[in-house]
């Protein structure tokens, strides 16, 4: 297994530190197949024995919740009480709208409650009851809101791929100023980014089999279609070629170096054969690109449509 160096971890405002490449578990919400549970804790192991020891999650992710806390009572079974303190679980709960008390955080722009509840968790912070406050697909207009009523942020989750490029023009200075990190998701567009679709026809509906896959699919169309798409894969796929990795690496690592990104969040579909990518995943640790690397990768991105335009900043694809 690839040892980890020190840039793997990021601290966040609070002081949690987690790994820059988080293991997403979206994918075990039923949306994407079939999981086997046993095996997805066991497959855990393997992400926590390799250093990936930050796992991001929701309520509305099916069982992840519940696969997490047996993933917890198996690593302490197996390597003690301390191994268990080093991992990172970083959950969302989304509710339905309704009252606000200190038991709901909001999401909803239309309802300023929300700076309520956010207060609610700065008062808990103070309290010393939790130690992070963080948001997920909140727009910098209400990030700036919050600021203004003293709220210290630490993180905030959006969508930030070479096709969504949205985060950098306007959120990433704000993050970067006021100490708030990205944990970017969506960064590999659910696999489409990948050695996989180069030179390969555009998927039908029946092959978009994921709902990754279809939600990114659906992002690529906005953004300038599957031929511009194409031309992103060559490109990356050469780039990939000369440092002797995937594109994937070279996907993520570019977003990693973007200005305001603490860590990418990588879906893992824990349980399915064949589909772990630990040792791929930390590759990303040792690349540095070069800025013909990037030049390269910027001259095909510009070619795609202004997303900002079309759809809004960062989580209007939600409201």
């Amino acid at each position: 297994m690839a040892s980890l160096p020190g840039v793997s971890k990021t601290i966040l405002t609070g002081g949690l530190e987690i790994c820059r490449i988080l293991n997403g578990m979206w994918q075990v919400s039923g949306a994407h197949g079939h999981i086997d549970v046993d095996k997805a804790v066991n497959e855990m192991i393997d992400y926590y024995d390799a250093g990936l020891t930050t796992f991001d999650m929701a309520d509305i992710y099916g069982p992840a919740e519940v696969i997490y806390g047996r993933f917890l009572a198996k690593l302490k079974k197996a390597r003690g009480e301390d191994a268990v303190k080093n991992v990172q679980g970083l959950s969302k709960f989304v509710p339905r709208p309704g009252p606000m008390t200190r038991q709901f955080h909001w999401w909803d722009y239309n309802d300023e409650r929300y700076l309520e509840a956010m207060k609610h968790l700065q008062d808990l912070k103070t309290e010393g009851l939790i130690g992070e406050v963080s948001l997920t697909n909140f727009d910098t207009a209400r990030m700036m809101r919050m600021k203004e009523e003293g709220i210290n942020l630490s993180s905030n989750q959006v969508q930030y791929s070479l096709v969504d490029m949205r985060p950098s023009v306007k959120m990433a200075d704000f993050c970067v100023k006021n100490n708030i990190k990205l944990l970017t998701y969506g960064t590999l567009c659910g696999g489409l980014l990948s050695e996989k679709y180069l030179n390969k026809p555009e998927p039908t509906r029946s092959e978009l089999n994921t709902a990754s896959l279809s939600k990114y699919k659906r992002m690529i169309d906005t953004w300038g279609g599957w031929a511009l798409f194409q031309e992103l894969l060559q490109t990356l796929d050469t780039i990939a070629k000369q440092h002797n990795v995937k594109i994937s690496n070279i996907a993520t690592r570019y977003i990693l170096d973007e200005p305001g990104v603490g860590g990418v969040i990588i879906g893992c579909r824990l349980g399915v054969p064949g589909c772990q990518h630990i040792n791929n995943n930390l590759q990303t640790f040792h690349l540095k690109l070069t800025q013909s690397d990037r030049d390269k990768i910027e001259c095909v991105i510009k070619k795609g449509q202004n997303l900002m335009s079309l759809i809004g900043d960062c989580g209007d694809e939600y409201r």
